[in-house]
């Protein structure tokens, strides 16, 4: 199976901060059999790294900035010097979902929590640490486009017949 996977979680240096997240289970998947396609929508949408620290702010803590609308909630990205930064991961997300649809993926493996990737729950905005329920720009697209996701937290038992 070809497997789209967030680019840090196979020891790409693309992260906000400069570093990786190398994901030994994740890296494991080619001796089963799986063909891994490393993305990173961040770094497509063309922001430098390191970056300032990006987190999806929902319409009532927005403080004036145009809010974007997506499945009907309102959100933008910004970072944590208050830039507008959704542009470029919007552009990041659809430019990786082409790609990971020409290269045939069939499953998402993606960052944790990520403004981009988080599957499920994403920080706040608050810039706080705090978790809430949702999903990353570029997750979203994969999941709307029919492209299951998961993160690397995720149980990988099914993935063990390649």
């Amino acid at each position: 199976m070809r497997i789209a996977v967030s680019a840090c979680l196979l020891g790409e240096t693309c992260r906000y901060d400069g570093r990786s997240k190398p994901c030994a289970r994740v890296q494991e998947l080619v001796a089963l059999g799986h063909e891994l396609v490393p993305i990173c929508p961040e770094v497509t949408g063309g922001l430098p790294t390191p970056r300032t620290p990006c987190e999806i702010v929902r319409a009532p803590r927005m403080k004036g900035k145009k809010a974007h609308t997506a499945n009907e909630h309102s959100w933008t990205i910004l970072d944590a010097s208050g830039a507008d930064r959704t542009a470029a991961y919007a552009r990041g997300a659809q430019a990786e979902l082409a790609r990971a649809k020409e290269a045939g993926c069939e499953l998402a493996i993606l960052k944790a929590k990520s403004p981009s990737c988080g599957s499920g729950e994403v920080y706040d905005g608050t810039f706080s640490g705090t978790l809430v329920p949702g999903w990353g720009i570029a997750a979203a697209a994969f999941r709307d486009a029919g492209i299951a996701v998961i993160d690397e937290t995720a149980d990988f038992s099914r993935l063990a017949n390649g």
